[in-house]
């Protein structure tokens, strides 16, 4: 997508922005839905399965405080979640946004069967069939994003919800931290495994202008998550040994100095990490590159298993 067409997408999510506020329903959450349970909770709000009283339609509802959350943010993201939903492994969206006396609010696709987080098992990962059939779907969610001319910037496994057992259908939920693509961004220290170290020069008082690289980085981390059931790093900063351990192997190709949990990985799923977490954002991604790795054992103990048939 060209510069062009990324600003015909600012520009389509603007107007929709202004739709939605022009219509903004007022109402009160309990006089339409019932209140099942909490399923999640940050900064931001929270998120509760509700049905719809009448109907009976299970959803999921996101409440922001109206005290803490500025109108332009809460359309934005309502407008360009509603923008993205038509993707098969993106949340599918109601259509329904509205305003009560303390919050904004709007109604999801309630995902009864949690998040990719409640089933990575720690220091085992989850099964490698499931981590594929992830992979699969995540790439193609995350390409139809780029495609838009968009930045998803939150690829975490929080952030997959799950529609199936053993990852059958996974979703990409949470748009709060999409941008278009060239936004510039002011630069944070490496404070989560999931930030590109491009993003840690806080020298650079001017930001970064974001593309896709961010969300390839991020990926990579995420499947590091499913295959081994660790995180690779704390930070993505020279002061994070492991972190330093892995800039060494990224520069030399020694892998003398890696943490253990590396070793759980093939040569082939090592290539693949090399790809999507190459340090310069230029050599790094796309994420479709993790689909050429799909026919190869990521895992040595399977890789074993094949060996042994």
């Amino acid at each position: 997508m060209n510069q062009n067409s990324v600003h015909e997408v600012v520009e389509l999510l603007q107007d929709m922005m202004v739709l939605t506020a022009q219509n903004l329903t007022r109402m009160e959450v309990a006089d339409h839905y019932r209140v099942i349970k909490e399923l999640g909770k940050g900064k931001y709000g929270k998120v509760t399965l509700v049905t719809h009283r009448q109907r009976g339609t299970p959803m999921a509802l996101k409440l922001l405080p109206k005290s803490s959350t500025d109108l332009r943010n809460f359309l934005y993201e309502y407008c360009i979640a509603l923008f993205l939903s038509a993707h098969p492994n993106i949340i599918s969206m109601f259509g329904i946004a509205f305003e009560s006396v303390d919050h904004y609010g709007f109604l999801y696709e309630a995902a009864l069967q949690s998040d990719l987080i409640s089933i990575i098992k720690p220091r085992e990962g989850i099964p490698e069939e499931a981590a594929k059939l992830c992979t699969k779907q995540l790439v193609s969610a995350l390409e139809f994003i780029h495609s838009r001319g968009l930045v998803y910037r939150d690829v975490k496994p929080e952030n997959v919800l799950l529609f199936g057992q053993d990852c059958q259908c996974v979703k990409l939920t949470d748009f709060g931290l999409t941008r278009p693509r060239g936004t510039r961004l002011k630069l944070v220290s490496g404070v989560i495994p999931y930030t590109a170290p491009e993003l840690s020069d806080t020298a650079n008082k001017e930001g970064l202008p974001i593309d896709a690289t961010l969300d390839c980085w991020a990926f990579g981390v995420l499947l590091f998550c499913l295959i081994t059931g660790y995180f690779p790093w704390e930070k993505t900063l020279p002061s994070d040994p492991f972190f330093d351990d892995f800039i060494v192997w990224q520069e030399t190709g020694s892998t003398e100095d890696l943490s253990r949990h590396w070793r759980k990985l093939t040569i082939e799923a090592m290539d693949m990490m090399k790809e999507l977490l190459a340090l310069k954002p230029s050599e790094r991604g796309p994420v479709s590159k993790a689909l050429r790795h799909l026919d190869h054992p990521w895992r040595v103990d399977n890789w074993k298993i094949i060996e042994g048939l």
